[in-house]
């Protein structure tokens, strides 16, 4: 047999045992050793997977992944609830569980207009802020969570969804009570708690053009006014149809243009049907249940395993493309059991958007992933 043959035989049978249920053969390469050459692979980890409560979902994350980044443990709800209790409990366990296993390490994230406490933009008689205490109170929280972990996180998603779909700042608090500098004075806070951390914008649905525009004019006129904003994170909840690759293509490449790195920082695909309008990933986006929009709660089909496997697969072929660009690709989960779409934006869904099934065994398109990495 020829070795071209050995080789195609050897996928062939590889894949046929995923698509009937199987594990990946001992010598399949696990995703952070298939793309050692291009960049990071990581997982967005909840507290019971970072507290190790399920060894066979310890073992793999360590096996798979040499990146984290935190579902909630460090968003300021839970680091800092009322304005004089600091609760570090989880954030400290999420990164010792990264520095015993040698990962990098993602702080999620410092501002956000979601799952901030009322208390921070009022004053202790419930009146709002004005932007000299709300500056000086966004100081300290950024200087007291980046500090304690000055060495230990190495990047941090200083700023978190601050556009509308049209590429405008959003009218949140923040907005409001100190104006659109609060940005860079995020970014000068935390790049004082750490110099050394690298910094990043994150941002949901920039491949659309309008919100493209106003993510690439303020990161350029971060940069001009010399805040010190080194990454720009997609987060890439992405749809079996949405982005194209020549949105993906030109969305990279503007911000590269730049001269920042990209991280995919939030990876899924939604196979579901559409339960809102638009390419959202906001938060606060609810739909009522219907059995249409579930309509694969007892498993997903062949047929779509197999398209979604070809989803992935184009997905990663670009981002080796961009290799050198992007240095990190994260998913937003671990398996398809603990992923934020099954109660987004529909609760009760049944969805399929990662790697690794309900069980934890690799799904049809993990391995449709692995085809994708250089062979050096």
């Amino acid at each position: 047999m020829s070795a071209n043959l050995t080789t195609l035989t050897a996928k062939m049978t590889t894949l046929t045992v995923l698509l009937t249920g199987g594990l990946l053969p001992a010598q399949t390469p696990t995703l952070k050793d298939a793309f050692k050459n291009c960049f990071r692979v990581g997982a967005a980890l909840n507290q019971s997977q970072f507290g190790q409560e399920n060894a066979a979902i310890t073992e793999l994350v360590k096996t798979q992944f040499n990146s984290i980044s935190p579902e909630n443990a460090l968003k300021w709800g839970f680091v800092h609830p009322e304005p004089a209790i600091y609760d570090f409990a989880f954030a400290d366990a999420y990164v010792a569980f990264g520095q015993v296993n040698h990962m990098w390490i993602v702080g999620h994230n410092l501002v956000w207009h979601a799952e901030t406490p009322n208390w921070v933009f009022q004053d202790d008689k419930g009146n709002p802020l004005g932007r000299d205490a709300l500056l000086a109170r966004l100081q300290d929280h950024i200087h007291t969570v980046v500090g304690r972990y000055k060495g230990r996180i190495n990047c941090w998603d200083v700023v978190n969804e601050a556009l509308n779909e049209d590429g405008t700042l959003r009218q949140d608090s923040w907005l409001k009570i100190i104006g659109p500098d609060y940005i860079a004075k995020a970014f000068e806070f935390a790049h004082e708690a750490d110099p050394d951390a690298e910094l990043c914008y994150n941002d949901y649905s920039l491949e659309n053009q309008p919100k493209r525009d106003g993510a690439v004019a303020l990161i350029k006129q971060l940069k001009d006014q010399g805040a010190p904003v080194t990454v720009v994170g997609l987060q890439e909840h992405v749809r079996m149809d949405w982005p194209t690759m020549e949105q993906l293509d030109a969305t990279i490449d503007a911000f590269a243009a730049l001269g920042v790195k990209v991280n995919i920082t939030e990876l899924d695909i939604d196979v579901l049907p559409k339960a809102v309008a638009g390419n959202t990933a906001e938060i606060s986006a609810t739909a009522e249940a219907r059995a249409a929009l579930n309509p694969y709660p007892d498993g997903l089909p062949v047929a779509m395993q197999q398209a979604l496997a070809k989803r992935y697969a184009d997905l990663f072929a670009n981002y080796v493309k961009h290799r050198g660009t992007i240095t990190r690709v994260t998913f937003w989960g671990v398996t398809n059991a603990n992923s934020w779409l099954n109660y987004w934006p529909v609760r009760g869904r049944t969805n399929y958007p990662l790697l690794f099934d309900r069980e934890g065994k690799p799904t049809p398109a993990f391995d449709a992933v692995i085809q994708t990495a250089p062979s050096q």
